[in-house]
C-alpha cells in the first residue's frame, strides 16, 4: 500500500506564512511528479504547483512569487512554502504524486487527505 500524509495547515493572518509538508510512504519503487492542489468552498479543485523529480516546477499564476514548491527525494516528501498569504488562499490543500509501487509496473496517482488553510484576521 502507498499513502500520502499532509501536515502543516492552520489559521494564519493575511500576510503571514505557512509551510505544508506531504510525505509518501509504503511500498514505493519510484516517484515522478509531485504536486499541490487546493479546493475552496463552492469551487472546483485547482492546481497550485507541481514539481518533477528533477526539480522543475510549474505554478498557477495566482500564486507565483508567493508560494514555493520543493521536494526531498530521499524522504519522498514535497513541501509548499506559502508566504504573503491572502484571504483568497483559504482552501483545503491536497498533495498528489505519480508513484510506481514496488508491486506493480504501472504508474498511479495518489492523493493525500487534505489539510485546511485559513487566512483570516
Amino acid at each position: 500500500q502507498v499513502q500520502l500524509v499532509e501536515s502543516g495547515g492552520g489559521l494564519v493572518q493575511p500576510g503571514g506564512s505557512l509551510r505544508l509538508s506531504c510525505a509518501a510512504s509504503g511500498s514505493i519503487f519510484s516517484i515522478n511528479a509531485m504536486g499541490w492542489y487546493r479546493q475552496a468552498p463552492g469551487k472546483q479543485r485547482e492546481l497550485v504547483a507541481i514539481i518533477t523529480n528533477g526539480g522543475s516546477a510549474v505554478y498557477a499564476d495566482s500564486v507565483k512569487g508567493r508560494l514555493t514548491i520543493s521536494r526531498d527525494n530521499a524522504k519522498n516528501t514535497v513541501y509548499l512554502q506559502m508566504n504573503r498569504l491572502e484571504p483568497e488562499d483559504t482552501a483545503v490543500y491536497y498533495c498528489n504524486a505519480e508513484i510506481r509501487p514496488s508491486y506493480s509496473v504501472g504508474l498511479y496517482v495518489y492523493w493525500g487527505q487534505g489539510t485546511q488553510v485559513t487566512v483570516s484576521s
